[in-house]
């Protein structure tokens, strides 16, 4: 039964707030290698262009969630496909991120905004999340889906800015969140059944095989393809058969990469309201940011006397690019 790994991130490109890679696993019956997942859980998901029926909406998360629509069905869904790994009862972010990013305790310690207390859901109804998660791991069993390790990557704007001045790119802050999660999925189970990674691609980048050869060191990188509709290849030499395929667009087509989008959004946006939270007591009237570049400045225009005060240094908060 092969391993189907979808990665996906949000908050590359803001100025403000933590950028969150995340990868989701699930293992399908060998007839189910290809198969389109939204179809083999529909009796429990759909599609963001279908209509609302109660289903939970598994798509890119810039389909699910914006300001306007708020958190609802972008927390919905992510809290019930991830309720096989968290609290049964009360949960705040600090013990999703324990479960989903417990490499992340020691970046967000540091930064002066958080907390993890927020309580989750935020903006959901808890009385539909225990129908919704039944209903959801209802559908895998009777396709024969098995969900695996769920692991994401945060980076606050030090260790973002750190990564740019030691490699000079922003592409190494990819680079070195992808690694992250290779390594953690490297071996899902004590089996050897192959691992198959589906990653959207990362702007106009095509090639990935340094990339990958830093990540896995002891295995040989072969590259089958790469061009502008997708990057291939596979990693001969490891104790199982591994692929990885780089695409565009990736969270329409696989339904692991669009969870892995929806829940890397989740974590960066519930982040936020932690940051929006912490400068609002400081700077009363103070209106939100998302972090991207223009509302970006004017946020950091209103903190910025503040920041001082706290000896907070603009390296802290700000992300070069």
């Amino acid at each position: 039964m092969p391993w189907i790994i979808g990665i996906d991130e949000a908050g590359y490109g803001p100025n403000l707030g933590p950028f969150v890679m995340t990868s989701v696993a699930c293992r399908v019956p060998e007839a189910l290698a290809g198969a389109d997942l939204w179809q083999v859980l529909r009796a429990a998901v759909r599609h963001s262009h279908e209509a609302d029926d109660g289903r939970l909406i598994v798509a890119d998360s810039k389909l699910v969630y914006s300001a306007t629509r708020g958190l609802h069905h972008l927390e919905t869904t992510v809290l019930a496909a991830l309720s096989s790994c968290l609290p049964a009862q009360e949960c705040a972010l600090h013990h999703c991120l324990k479960a989903l990013a417990p490499a992340a305790h020691a970046d967000l310690a540091a930064e002066p905004w958080y907390t993890g207390t927020s309580p989750l859901p935020t903006a959901g109804e808890p009385a539909r999340l225990e129908p919704a998660a039944g209903a959801f791991f209802q559908a895998s069993a009777a396709g024969q889906v098995a969900w695996g390790l769920v692991r994401s990557v945060v980076v606050c704007s030090s260790r973002f800015n750190r990564l740019l001045d030691q490699w000079g790119s922003k592409g190494a802050v990819l680079g070195h969140a992808l690694g992250e999660l290779l390594a953690a999925n490297r071996s899902p189970d004590g089996t050897a059944d192959p691992l198959h990674f589906l990653i959207d691609k990362h702007g106009g980048r095509y090639t990935y095989a340094a990339m990958l050869q830093d990540a896995w060191g002891d295995g040989m990188v072969v590259a089958h393809e790469e061009g502008m509709q997708r990057s291939t290849y596979s990693v001969p030499g490891l104790e199982r058969e591994i692929r990885l395929t780089f695409q565009p667009r990736a969270d329409a087509e696989y339904f692991c990469v669009a969870l892995a989008s929806m829940v890397s959004k989740y974590l960066r946006e519930v982040l936020m309201l932690e940051f929006n939270r912490f400068w609002q007591t400081h700077v009363p009237g103070l209106k939100p940011t998302a972090g991207y570049p223009g509302d970006a400045d004017r946020f950091y225009r209103q903190i910025e006397a503040v920041a001082a005060r706290l000896n907070l240094a603009r390296e802290s908060l700000w992300r070069r690019k």
